[in-house]
């Protein structure tokens, strides 16, 4: 079944062009796990990005980030979506980017990582 969100639809078929274009595979898992339904798109807490992420590393989550937690660790988050709280908690410490953004700015996919 096809996506009804045009943002989704346009972010995946985006996605799947700069993987065939030779960008990292990273975006390919990305836009498979974003073609999924929606009930199965992750929802990270900022705790657990905290957890595994590294400094100056690009965190991408394939869904939505939430507010639980601390972020001490100074990292991009990239997402489809942000709530509220998480947004003002990420910018703080490091930045936040929707996930069009980062795909532009690293369609290589260099020093990512998924969290799920």
């Amino acid at each position: 079944m096809s996506k009804t969100n045009p943002r989704l639809a346009s972010l995946i078929a985006e996605l799947k062009s700069v993987t065939r274009a030779g960008g990292g595979d990273v975006w390919n898992d990305v836009a498979d796990r974003l073609e999924k339904p929606r009930s199965t798109h992750a929802e990270v807490n900022l705790g657990r990005i905290d957890r595994y992420a590294r400094p100056g590393e690009t965190v991408v989550v394939p869904g939505k980030v939430l507010g639980s937690g601390v972020l001490r660790t100074e990292v991009t988050v990239a997402a489809v979506d942000f709530s509220g709280t998480a947004e003002i908690k990420i910018n703080q410490v490091g930045e936040s980017l929707r996930l069009e953004q980062a795909l532009e700015d690293n369609p290589d996919g260099a020093d990512t990582r998924v969290i799920r």
